[in-house]
This record gives C-alpha cells, structure tokens and sequence, in this order.
C-alpha cells in the first residue's frame, strides 16, 4: 500500500471507530430510556378501582384494568422494537457515510501534504533513469522535515557528481597519457624488427613484445569505453540493431577464419533507439568473446529479435564448460574465466563488463547463462522503437 491509502485507511479507520462507539452508547441509552419500570403504566395518581370501572363501562369486561396494562404495555413493546430498529439502521447508515467520509477526506489531505514529497520522488526518478548527476531537486518551502530531506538528497546527488567527475576524468586522461607512449613503443618495436640486420631472436622478442603492447592498448581503449559507457547516453537516435550486429560480423570474419570458428547468422529487424557507437562496441566485444574463448572447429550463433516491447542480442558460442556460480562474476572489471591471465589475445578482462555498463545505460538487461555443450548463450534487451534510422 502506498502512504496516502495507508493514511486515508487510518482514518477511516479512526472515524468508523468513533462513531460505532458514539453509536453504540447512543443506542443503549435510548434502550434504557424505553425499558419498562414501575409505575409507567399505573402510575400513583390514578384510583385503580375507579379506573376500573371506568374500563369496565368501556370495554364491558370485568377484568378491564388487566387487558388496558397488557394493551400498554404491547404498545410500549411495539414502539421499543421499532425505535431501536431505527437507531440502529440509522446509526449504521451514518457510521458508514461517516467512513467514507473520513477516507475521502483522508486521502485528499494525503494527497495534498504528499504533494511536496511527490516532486522530490518524481525528480530523483529523473536523476536515475537520465544518469544526470547534475539535476537537483531545489524543494522551496518552509523549514520542515521534508525541506531537510531535500537538501540532504541535493548535497548526496552534487558528492556523486563530484565523485563520478572526478574518476571519469582520471581513468580518460591516464588513458590518453599511457596510450602515447605505447604508440611510440610500438612504432618503435615495429622499426627494430623490420631492420635488415635484425636477428631471429630480435624479431621473436619484438613480435612478444607487440602482443604485450597490443593488449595493453585494448585495456587503455577498454577503460575509455568503460568510462563512455558509464555516462548518460543523451544523444538517442532510433537504429536497426540487427544492421549493427551484420557490420560487426562483416568485421569478425577475418579472425573466425583464423580461428577456424564458423558463424551463423540469424538477424530479423531489431528496431531500438540509443548510441549506436557504443551498442556496435557493446556487440563487438561480445562477438570478439565468442570467437575467442572457442575451440577450433568451434561454432558461433549470433541472433537478433524484436520481441514486443523489447528487442534482443543473443549471442551464444562453443567451448569450455561455464560453472553457473561464475557467471555472475563474469561481468566484473579484468575477471578471465578459467584463470586465463597470460593469453593476451583473449582480450583485459573488460569485454563484458563493457557490454554491462553500455547495456544498463541504454535501460537494457543483460544476462549469461551456461551451454550444457560448453560455451555461453549471452542474452541483451534493449527498448524497441517503433521508427528505426
């Protein structure tokens, strides 16, 4: 139940309680008030002989004084009967229009002392679902509890902010920093082993080395998709998911045959709407995972799907087996399943978390489970738009 139901319920509640007591006692004081007593028939002032025969003329009984008492007192029944019959639909119309009453007023007096509280939710809802650490709530009002509440939400949002600033800007400049030197170690690595005089063990010790420089360049591009990923994705515009996984797959052709990997291709219109750079990273590393953590011989399967509200990536591989209990630590930063550290070629470790991040910015879901083959079957839902580009 929310707040303003549980406050109008109280109420009512209240009210319907009160008034069954005020009822209540308002009936048993009116019983008391019609109970027989002595004296209400024949009271003291009348002759009781001379009434008698008074009767007696009237009614031509000679009992006449016994048949007016018993013909009173079944007057005096009748109306007891009906006056508290109707005291007590009375009363019960009356509790129950007081009730409802009391929830109606109840809820509107809820409503209008929730309404300040309504625009803090609906504000911080706003925050959550853009991403914009720089909105705040800005409640004016007097200086009450839910002023302070406000407050704190603001000074909580602008720490965040401040926080969440400052390590995108330290992870972007220490990328761009290491990523130069490794160009320069690069090119020239690359010089030494293309020189005439360069021996074999030059050239193995600088292919080595290109590897390592290699890797360390996807983890410094890895960390910089990272930290893109984690920012708000402003710039929607609506895309054909499956046109994204087909020029993905036109780009992964090269390093499946290497790998002797086959790929299938299943791609149905997938209408979405977001960053279509960061969703073709997003599909890259899954696809990339794929073909890499194979087997020779091994099978890829890449799907594509609009499913009412929804539109998903399917991607599933072979390989080796996936304990369930490592799925979930899969999509963690520079996590190797299996321990697999010292293949460089298999990538830093931030492919899925990557895929993570990019999938929760665009309001998406992402889940892993296991093959009983071998290998994962990665499933991403994106929202569907109705106007793809």
């Amino acid at each position: 139940m929310s707040i303003r139901l549980r406050f109008a319920l109280a109420c009512a509640g209240v009210i319907f309680v009160l008034s069954a007591l005020v009822v209540t006692v308002l009936y048993l004081v009116v019983r008391q008030s019609l109970a027989y007593r002595t004296g209400l028939v024949t009271p003291d002032y009348i002759d009781v002989q001379n009434a008698g025969r008074f009767y007696w003329r009237l009614y031509r009984f000679e009992d006449s004084y016994e048949i007016v008492r018993d013909r009173v007192l079944h007057v005096l029944s009748v109306y007891q009967r009906d006056v508290l019959a109707n005291v007590r639909l009375i009363g019960a119309l009356t509790v129950t229009a007081v009730t409802a009453a009391a929830f109606g007023l109840g809820w509107r007096v809820a409503g209008w002392v929730l309404r300040p509280l309504t625009s803090v939710t609906m504000t911080a809802r706003r925050v959550a679902q853009s991403h914009d650490l720089t909105e705040r709530i800005g409640h004016q009002g007097p200086a009450d509890e839910l002023k302070e509440l406000a407050d704190l939400v603001d000074t909580m949002l602008g720490r965040l902010a401040r926080s969440f600033d400052g390590q995108r800007r330290f992870v972007a400049n220490a990328s761009h920093e290491l990523r130069t030197p490794l160009t320069i170690n690069r090119t020239l690595v690359d010089v030494a082993v293309r020189r005439p005089d360069a021996t074999d063990d030059v050239k193995r010790l600088g292919e080595s080395l290109l590897l390592v420089n290699a890797r360390h360049e996807r983890l410094i591009d890895g960390l910089l998709a990272l930290t893109e990923g984690e920012q708000a994705v402003l710039d929607r515009r609506p895309f054909d998911l499956s046109d994204v996984a087909e020029h993905v797959l036109d780009q992964a052709a090269g390093e499946a045959a290497e790998r002797e990997v086959t790929i299938h291709r299943l791609l149905d219109a997938a209408p979405t709407m977001g960053e279509a750079v960061l969703v073709e990273r997003l599909v890259q590393n899954l696809v990339e995972n794929a073909v890499r953590h194979n087997h020779p011989k091994g099978e890829v399967w890449v799907t594509t799907r609009h499913r009412g509200e929804r539109v998903e990536l399917v991607v599933a591989n072979t390989g080796l087996q996936v304990p369930p209990y490592e799925i979930e630590t899969i999509f963690q930063p520079f996590r190797r399943l299996h321990g697999d550290r010292l293949r460089s070629d298999r990538g830093s470790g931030l492919g899925l978390s990557i895929v993570r991040v990019i999938t929760e910015a665009h309001h998406g879901a992402v889940t892993a489970r296991p093959r009983e083959e071998g290998g994962l079957t990665i499933t991403v839902e994106l929202p569907a738009s109705d106007s793809p580009g």
